[in-house]
């Protein structure tokens, strides 16, 4: 990739611009996941130790162009200076006298935290002049938040057209991986797609089987698959207007050359709901009164015999209904397969999507995994093959 990173980078007085994704989970006021922030403060030890005057723009959940203060960085600012154990400045405003101010008490080496920049409504709108006062703040922009790239806004691709701009630590990393999964992997590569609504996942399915060997379909949307191909699914969630672009999928799969695995058995209950009795059926034999809620063990044991043959593996979204035990066993046994295979050396495994990871952590096996993205929604439109604006104004 022709991607300009900190390599080499002289960085010593310099005001460095650092777009990072501080949009962290709170509840009750309390930060309750501090994935995003450790994964950023590599960059910005990076720069702070390089004597760089470290700046820091995100935004923080969507105040709609208001001023909320429910929504303030202050906070997070405090958690960031606390994970990284120095004191971090903060500025009520990221733009004006106030940000101004803060940064002109920088020394090198220092860090400041600007306020949300989704205060101000001309941030999501990529306005030119609030991008010039953005850049104004700074001499380099460094953007690190690769889970916002799929987004053109100020913070994120305006500035980088009026300042020097590479790629941050946590945002080369996160490139990196995608390439090594679906830029130029080792074959076979095999992707694993969950998730509840093929309508949703269009882009992904159709963007896949002409870039890896195996697809395999889980989720409520391999429901829809099933169906498609004339197999009952009982009172299962699934998609009867989506039957013949199923049909249409397989068919371009099979023209690629790509392997798509679909359930030979699945996982049956009455209703969806913790410890219900559940049972295991072929896929052809689903009662019309059932609730199809996870893949079955012939299935699981299927795909895990797979893993022997494969290089590389992309996972996003889960096997079954994770989240209600005991609809959690095929994404568990899945996921610790492939995750031994990782340690062992023999398997290049990359995972992305809220619900992916969180059933990864669930399994017990997160560690394991070659890369997992904390990108959200970036790293689908990355899947899907989409241009991100963020990447592509970088150079990437």
């Amino acid at each position: 990739m022709a991607l300009s990173t900190l390599d080499g980078l002289a960085v010593s007085g310099k005001r460095v611009l650092v777009r990072a994704d501080l949009n962290v989970p709170v509840r009750d006021g309390k930060i309750t996941d501090l994935t995003r922030i450790e994964r950023l403060s590599p960059t910005i030890r990076e720069l702070a130790g390089k004597g760089a005057h470290v700046i820091v723009l995100s935004h923080f959940d969507r105040p709609k162009g208001k001023r909320v203060p429910a929504m303030s960085l202050a906070p997070i600012a405090g958690t960031l200076g606390e994970v990284l154990g120095r004191k971090v400045r903060f500025a009520e405003d990221c733009i004006g006298l106030p940000a101004q101010q803060a940064i002109d008490a920088l020394n090198d080496g220092d860090i400041a935290v600007l306020e949300n920049t989704r205060f101000h409504p001309e941030e999501e709108a990529n306005d030119p002049a609030f991008a010039a006062a953005l850049a104004s703040l700074g001499d380099i922009f460094v953007n690190d938040a690769f889970s916002t790239a799929h987004r053109a806004h100020a913070s994120t691709e305006g500035v980088a057209h009026l300042l020097p701009s590479y790629a941050g630590r946590l945002m080369q990393a996160e490139l990196e991986a995608l390439a090594a999964a679906l830029t130029h992997p080792d074959r076979p590569v095999a992707a694993i797609v969950g998730g509840a609504k093929v309508s949703t996942k269009l882009d992904l399915l159709g963007n896949l089987v002409g870039r890896v060997d195996v697809l395999v379909i889980g989720g409520a949307m391999a429901n829809t698959f099933l169906a498609a191909s004339g197999k009952p699914v009982g009172r299962s969630l699934q998609e009867a207007d989506m039957h013949a672009t199923a049909r249409d999928i397989l068919a371009r799969a099979k023209a690629a050359h790509c392997d798509v695995v679909l359930p030979v058995d699945v996982v049956v209950a009455a209703e969806l709901k913790a410890n219900a009795a559940s049972a295991a059926v072929p896929v052809d034999a689903v009662p019309d009164d059932q609730l199809i809620l996870d893949l079955g063990p012939a299935t699981v044991a299927g795909l895990i015999a797979r893993l022997d043959a494969l290089k590389t593996l992309v996972w996003n979204g889960p096997l079954g209904a994770f989240e209600t035990p005991p609809f959690d066993a095929a994404t568990v046994a899945l996921a610790r397969a492939v995750g031994a295979a990782t340690a062992a050396g023999k398997l290049r495994s990359i995972a992305g999507g809220g619900d992916t990871v969180a059933a990864l952590h669930h399994a017990g096996v997160a560690e394991q995994m070659s890369y997992i993205s904390s990108a959200g929604g970036a790293f689908l439109e990355w899947l899907e093959g989409k241009t991100l604006p963020g990447v592509a104004v970088l150079g990437g």
